[in-house]
């Protein structure tokens, strides 16, 4: 079963994961430098429930990202 495995996959995964990651950090940076309110004070404290949603679907998104890149 793991005599399939090899190293250059593991590595490769790891590699884009972090790559994922990375993005995603970068993305969550630019969203909250270009928007014209506090994007955590309108989630937390005004209950923001359009902008929740938004995040939280980037944040689903790269879950897919990450699963479609292990498997593969």
């Amino acid at each position: 079963m793991f005599a399939s495995i090899v190293l250059g996959e593991i590595v490769a995964t790891i590699l884009y994961t972090f790559i994922g990651v990375a993005l995603m950090g970068f993305f969550w940076w630019l969203i909250n430098r270009f928007a014209p309110f506090p994007v955590v004070k309108e989630i937390e404290e005004d209950q923001n429930m359009a902008l929740a949603v938004l995040i939280g679907s980037v944040f689903i998104a790269l879950a897919i990202i990450i699963g479609a890149v292990i498997l593969s």
